[in-house]
Parts: C-alpha cells; structure tokens; sequence
C-alpha cells in the first residue's frame, strides 16, 4: 500500500499560524530596544544620529535653526513577514537641548518581508505643532498631525524639499531592504528616564 503525502493547503489557519511567528519574531526584533537604554545612552545615540544628518542633508544646519524643536531616532528598526513593525527611542530637543525622550512604534499588515534600520528626525517648523504633540498622550502621525515625508538624496537642498510644511520627518542612513516607508499610524509616547 502506497503512502500518501500530506501537503498542507494555504488557508486561514496557516495565514493564522504566519502571522503569529512574525508577532514573536517582531516582538524579538524589538525587545533589545524597548528596554533598559539610559537618558545618557540615548543622548548619545542622539547625538550619533545628529552628526549623521548634518554629513548626509544638505541645509541641515538651517533645518536645525528654523525648526522649534526637533525629535531624534536613531537606528529606528523595521521587521516585517506579513505582519510589520517597527520601533525606534528618541529625544526631543529644543534649542540644542534634551527636554524629553519618546518611543515610536508602528503595525502593518499586508505583503511585506524583510528588515530595516534607519534614523528619522521629525523637524517641528511651528510653535502649535510642537505644543501639540508634547501635549498628547499616544500622538498618531497621520490622525493627529500630518507629516511631510522626506527623502533627500544626494546633493538636494531640504529647505526647498521642505516647504512650508509643518511637521516634516527626514529618513536617512537606510540600512536593509524594505519597500514601505510611510510613517503614517506610528504612534509616539513620552518615556520616563532617569538621568
């Protein structure tokens, strides 16, 4: 008697079964930044961050001296398999100095694979944008501010790519390969650290 093989059909379940893995291998992804960075390892890495954009944009030094503030995230990581996320820590500055630390964290889902690191720096150009979003508790990109998404590459002034936009996030010093670099539904929390 001849044994039959058993090829499991893709269906919900095991759509089920992918999703939770990429939920437990996100979460893994994550944990080694969601906890324990010190108010000094994050200035730090802020200031990592900082010396970076001002090598790789172009009128960053103008951008700095313009915005009100100017929230930092160095080495913001994405994973995705189905299921996406990323999550990043941070530092509000104002006039040069820290005045706050917050996470970022995002979830998406749809067709996506793969992983990123990247820095983002959110440049807030008014005094209301800026008082918003240190005012809120789980402020949502997109819902309760918009955010002009820039991309410079090499030699493009960002105060022209800026406008007069509002709130404006610069991507840079992408490492990895993942195709969506939206920003909208990541959500931000003030951290408390103790110096």
């Amino acid at each position: 008697m001849k044994r039959k093989q058993f090829i499991p059909a893709w269906n919900y379940s095991n759509a089920l079964y992918f999703m939770i893995l990429a939920v437990f291998l996100l979460g893994g992804l994550f944990a080694g930044q969601s906890y324990g960075e010190t108010a000094k390892e994050s200035d730090d890495n802020t200031d990592a961050a900082m010396d970076r954009f001002h090598k790789m944009v172009k009128d960053a030094k103008e951008v700095v001296q313009r915005s009100k503030g100017m929230l930092i995230l160095p080495n913001v990581i994405k994973g995705a398999l189905i299921i996406g996320g990323e999550y990043g820590q941070g530092a509000m500055r104002i006039d040069g100095k820290t005045v706050d630390y917050y996470n970022m964290i995002s979830v998406s889902v749809g067709f996506q694979i793969g992983g990123q690191a990247k820095d983002i720096i959110f440049a807030f150009m008014s005094n209301d944008g800026l008082k918003k979003f240190r005012n809120s508790k789980g402020w949502e990109a997109g819902i309760d501010g918009n955010v002009a998404l820039i991309k410079i590459g090499a030699g493009e002034s960002a105060i022209t790519a800026m406008g007069k936009e509002e709130i404006v996030a610069f991507v840079f010093d992408v490492k990895g390969l993942i195709a969506d670099m939206s920003l909208r539904g990541a959500k931000f929390n003030k951290l408390d650290k103790s110096k």
